[in-house]
């Protein structure tokens, strides 16, 4: 017993781990040495990945570079040849969210975005600007920080669970107060819409369409050709290739 007691008064305190950083971070946040988001990970890149920091501040530049250059699938490069830029910023608001829009990298923009302080942005501008994942720093060890840019580089997205509350509570917000007034679904157009489109994808005719929907054949004339017309697409079948393509149906 005794043996053990010093043991633990041996083991370190890592308090970078214990401390929040101010705003919405997730409570169950992972501690340093584990891998965060590990289940999420579908895929991961056979070749090598590409990775540019970003990062104001050299000590933290070179300690993520440092950190990078353990992964055997990553090759450090500068931001205008990466296939993945790691972000470090202080706190996540819009206006640095928008700058990190602007960085000289090859499109499609993927980043992953290293927060210190809190998270105060809004989703649809970090999506615009191309953050795939966020880590909060007191999690970004080398291991979770290359298992982030991996998966990243493989197509997925990591988002801590505050940030997803977020997100949800997000969509809530907009299908709440500004599409369902209008009638109109996350993707722009009405469930009358999609129902037309689902059934021209099955080969029915504009009659028939009127027939199971219990509306006139103008109706559903308009009706696809509203569609048609505000997204700007050119007849039925690219309405329903892009319904298709966009998962509507």
């Amino acid at each position: 017993m005794q043996r053990q007691a010093e043991s633990d008064r041996r083991l370190p305190i890592d308090t970078a781990a214990t401390d929040s950083p101010r705003g919405r971070r997730p409570h169950n946040a992972a501690r340093p040495g584990q891998r965060p988001h590990a289940d999420v990970i579908r895929r991961l890149p056979t070749a090598s990945v590409s990775v540019a920091v970003d990062a104001a501040d050299p000590v933290t530049h070179a300690g993520l570079a440092a950190g990078l250059s353990r992964g055997p699938k990553v090759a450090l490069t500068t931001v205008r040849e990466a296939d993945v830029v790691v972000a470090a910023i202080q706190t996540a608001d819009n206006s640095t969210l928008e700058a990190l829009g602007s960085l000289p990298m090859p499109p499609p923009a993927r980043i992953v975005l290293v927060v210190s302080d809190g998270w105060y942005a809004d989703l649809t501008v970090a999506a615009h600007s191309g953050i795939r994942a966020v880590l909060w720093r007191a999690e970004a060890q080398p291991q979770s920080l290359i298992r982030a840019v991996l998966a990243v580089a493989a197509g997925e997205a990591l988002l801590p669970s505050a940030v997803q509350r977020e997100l949800l509570d997000q969509a809530d917000r907009l299908q709440r107060n500004v599409l369902m007034p209008k009638g109109l679904t996350p993707s722009g157009l009405s469930t009358r819409e999609i129902d037309v489109l689902r059934l021209v994808s099955q080969g029915l005719d504009l009659a028939e369409i009127a027939d199971t929907m219990c509306y006139s054949e103008r109706n559903i004339k308009k009706i696809l050709y509203g569609v048609i017309n505000r997204l700007g697409l050119r007849n039925r079948v690219h309405a329903v290739s892009y319904a298709i393509r966009n998962k509507l149906i």
